[in-house]
């Protein structure tokens, strides 16, 4: 009897000794993005974003918050850049998930569609939308972590029209809320610098652009390209070049050159100006950059930093809330943070003139050219101007 006894509490130690101290609860994040689609790479970099904090915060030992110590989790769905599925899929990571926190939506139009439902569930989202009504005062939850239209367009066309100066644009954009407001934020650029802006819109599946190329390249003293993805981009410019277009091509939306240039090919993108999000040469981004490429094989594209910052700030906030759960008190920390390091250099939060609340980034951004495959940096830029 003696010696089953003994048995039995050594058992019990073995077990005891072998199970971590303490277990770790689930933060859940979630990933609302399109993965299926042309705008694949952006949402595989925002998942990535969130796996990289994830590694974070478990070789840290995990993120102790209230007297308990939790590890991220993400769950990722595939919106498929449509409204309708944007719906049904922030209604799963609300509803059925008991997520609070979510990197996306990716595209305005899932933004505008479920930005009332998070601002009710008192969800917090990270969302590249470039629509002007992703963010706002009614909508206190949603952050924008990425450089839009409206903080660069006017600094970066000022430059570009000095390197180019044309009287005549032919806009290619998508026919959603992303082109449109794109659309009409462009042509109001362009007119108050006394160039025109025509604007034609197509839908994102498209793939052929030889017949409309074909009737508007004529027209035009340069090409712009803006809100488009990155695999479509290289079509257009490929297309444009096959069909003799020696003019200017402006990109003014996202870091696409490393697509672009699969696509289209060196030859087709030598010149064609472009917007550049980051600066890749700063110590903590190249780091950050060389972190990535060891993990996944390959280079970041420029909007995977940006979500990675907002997990850093997003991880502070609530660090210096000690919650998990009150994402009110959690976003308005997150929305005081200043001078605050990251992975792109010292960020904080601005927008509230423009949008009625301080929840949209503000960090440099860099403009360029495509030069033998590769994105060379010509200005550094605030929303106030190039230099």
């Amino acid at each position: 009897m003696r010696y089953a006894t003994m048995s039995g509490v050594t058992g019990v130690l073995a077990a005891l000794l072998a199970a971590p101290a303490s277990a770790a609860e689930p933060l859940r994040i979630g990933v609302h993005a399109s993965f299926s689609g042309a705008a694949a790479i952006f949402a595989q970099g925002m998942q990535s974003a969130g796996e990289l904090a994830a590694e974070d915060v478990k070789s840290a030992g995990g993120l102790k918050i209230g007297g308990k110590t939790y590890e991220i989790t993400l769950k990722a769905y595939d919106d498929k850049y449509k409204a309708q599925d944007a719906v049904t899929t922030m209604d799963r990571l609300i509803h059925e998930d008991n997520i609070r926190f979510v990197i996306g939506p990716l595209g305005s139009a899932a933004a505008v569609a479920t930005r009332q439902k998070t601002s009710d569930a008192k969800v917090m989202t990270f969302t590249m939308a470039f629509s002007h009504r992703a963010l706002g005062a009614e909508a206190p939850y949603a952050f924008r972590p990425v450089v839009t239209t409206g903080e660069f367009t006017d600094a970066q066309l000022d430059w570009v029209l000095k390197q180019a100066p044309v009287k005549k644009v032919r806009a290619l954009l998508p026919n959603d809320e992303t082109g449109q407001q794109m659309g009409a934020a462009g042509q109001k650029a362009y007119r108050s610098r006394g160039v025109t802006l025509d604007v034609d819109y197509f839908e994102r599946e498209r793939v052929d652009f030889v017949p409309l190329l074909t009737r508007v390249l004529p027209q035009a003293d340069a090409l712009e390209i803006g809100g488009v993805a990155p695999l479509t981009t290289g079509l257009i410019i490929k297309q444009a070049r096959e069909l003799g277009y020696k003019n200017p091509i402006f990109i003014t939306g996202g870091d696409v050159t490393a697509e672009v240039v699969k696509v289209a090919g060196k030859q087709a993108t030598e010149g064609v100006y472009i917007h550049i999000p980051l600066d890749p040469k700063r110590p903590e981004t190249a780091a950050f950059i060389a972190r990535y490429t060891k993990k996944y094989g390959h280079a970041p594209n420029g909007f995977t930093p940006f979500f990675y910052a907002a997990m850093q700030m997003l991880l502070q906030s609530i660090r210096n809330v000690d919650s998990v759960e009150d994402t009110g008190r959690i976003a308005k920390e997150l929305a005081s943070l200043k001078d605050f390091p990251t992975v792109l250099g010292r960020a904080r939060w601005s927008g509230e003139k423009a949008y009625g609340i301080n929840h949209q980034i503000d960090l440099p951004f860099y403009v360029g050219q495509i030069r033998n495959g590769e994105a060379v940096t010509m200005a550094t830029c605030d929303p106030a101007a190039c230099r």
